[in-house]
């Protein structure tokens, strides 16, 4: 099934670029890939999506960002994940191992 899209559940986009800059700091675009990447083109995150999420979590000051240049020489905006960044992931990281607890007992019902 690697490869398949899958629709992302709400709030799951912000759970994935604060792990995803938990590693290291990247601009949108590698947001985007590193994501794909990472979960086998499942979750294929679009600039309609990320940009807007980026900036709600830069607005939220668990991100920030900062214009640089890229090695191509075109500008780019960086995030990287701050102190709050870091809260705030180890909250949503507890919060979906509770879903994925809950989830797991209906599934496996007999």
């Amino acid at each position: 099934m690697a490869g398949k899209q899958t629709a992302m559940l709400k709030g799951t986009l912000d759970l994935l670029v604060l792990r995803t800059l938990e590693l290291t700091p990247l601009h949108g675009v590698a947001i985007a890939d590193r994501i794909k990447q990472v979960t086998g083109g499942t979750f294929d995150v679009g600039p309609g999506s990320l940009f807007p999420a980026l900036y709600r979590l830069e607005q939220e000051g668990w991100v920030r960002g900062a214009w640089g240049e890229s090695r191509e020489g075109r500008r780019t905006r960086t995030y990287t994940l701050t102190a709050a960044g870091r809260r705030q992931l180890t909250a949503e990281r507890k919060q979906w191992a509770r879903i994925v607890e809950a989830v797991g007992q209906v599934i496996d019902l007999a």
